[in-house]
């Protein structure tokens, strides 16, 4: 919800002709805290109780979102206000990501992990559907201040859920890395002596990089299809409504799937293909389909990437795997939202998009040439 309100809301704050360049400064806000914070993000979550961490991170974006609202409806917000806490949000989500990504693997046993991982993107994804539908439901009818009210509930309910947790496995000291340079520089060292972890997370950075429709949106909605908020609200959805209906699928078949780096390498191909196809429609259901399309074709290769990582990852060094991915998962998607903004300004958004996607599908046809390994690497 948040994600999709800070898009429209940032679009209401410039002049006509500024707005693609305010939509990809969004991205930009946010990529520097990711890139600052990750590694000792990554570090504390290898180091500390991983609950304790999540406590935390999740106790600071509440607080994010109560200021959100409180500047918003009190009618003294402007652009570089919500600049300034989207990027504060960025750094807590840093921190929040290793903790989370290293701390659910632990509660389950190897075996069980692939179907782990897709029903941790169903949950995911599932709110990533209801989100930016509901956003665009309030905006419409209310204000964009009444929707970080509600996300600011929300964490209300993810703190209670992590203090009702009983029995938590706790790791032993010995397993826990020290909050040190070294400790950082070790996670690094082991991501790129590992090709499959690191041509994974390099295929998700171009991919993402290339391909970010979503900052755009907001124009697509307004000025190209005509649809208002509520449209807006839909296609923020599309994506993720793709990708829960693709990891209900994936949890059960994900153990089947053979040949996982060819399927992972042509869901990305999808991906861009489907991105271009996004960037050409002038027809509201159609640009939906395709961005369904596209959540449906990076959930695949999300789940895939993941499986691949976490389980070529001993759990010392998940939090450390999780923080350098982060720039790659993270840093991927708000670059490429600053690169789609910044060619959209001078050529126009369809520009943007269309040639994101050609640069999506020939960066992952270059991944795949470029180490056999993936390509061939298959689920034994």
């Amino acid at each position: 919800m948040r994600n999709a309100a800070i898009l429209w809301h940032v679009s209401l704050l410039v002049p006509e002709g500024q707005k693609a360049l305010a939509l990809g400064g969004v991205g930009l806000v946010r990529v520097v805290p990711i890139v600052v914070c990750s590694l000792l993000a990554g570090v504390a979550a290898d180091a500390y109780d991983r609950r304790r961490v999540l406590l935390v991170t999740n106790s600071v974006m509440l607080l994010i979102s109560t200021a959100l609202a409180v500047i918003t409806l009190g009618g003294i917000c402007n652009l570089w206000a919500v600049y300034s806490l989207a990027a504060l949000s960025a750094a807590a989500a840093t921190f929040d990501n290793p903790a989370r990504n290293s701390f659910f693997p632990t509660l389950v046993s190897r075996a069980q992990l692939p179907n782990a991982i897709s029903l941790n993107s169903i949950v995911f994804q599932a709110a990533s559907v209801l989100g930016p539908m509901f956003a665009g439901v309030l905006i419409a009818n209310t204000s964009i201040g009444w929707v970080y009210v509600v996300d600011a509930g929300s964490f209300l309910v993810l703190i209670a859920s992590l203090l009702a947790m009983r029995d938590v496995p706790l790791r032993p000291n010995s397993e826990r890395s020290a909050v040190t340079l070294r400790a950082a520089w070790d996670g690094i060292v082991f991501v790129f002596s590992r090709p499959l972890i690191r041509s994974s997370m390099l295929l998700d950075f171009f991919a993402t990089f290339f391909a970010s429709a979503t900052a755009l949106l907001p124009i697509f909605a307004q000025d190209i299809l005509h649809v208002g908020a509520h449209g807006y609200g839909l296609l923020s959805a599309a994506t993720a409504a793709g990708a829960v209906l693709t990891s209900l699928l994936m949890v059960k078949i994900v153990d089947q799937i053979q040949r996982r780096g060819y399927v992972l390498i042509m869901a990305a191909v999808v991906y861009g293909l489907v991105t271009i196809a996004f960037g050409l429609s002038t027809v509201f259901w159609l640009s939906f389909a395709c961005l369904f399309l596209s959540g449906a074709a990076d959930m695949v290769s999300t789940v895939l990437r993941n499986v691949i990582r976490q389980l070529a990852t001993p759990d010392d060094m998940r939090g450390r795997m999780t923080s350098v991915n982060m720039m790659f998962f993270m840093g991927g998607p708000q670059l490429g939202e600053l690169e789609a903004g910044v060619v959209a300004h001078g050529f126009g958004p369809v520009a943007s998009v269309v040639s994101g996607g050609i640069g999506c599908v020939l960066a992952v046809l270059w991944i795949g040439l470029r180490t056999p390994m993936l390509l061939k690497y298959r689920r034994e």
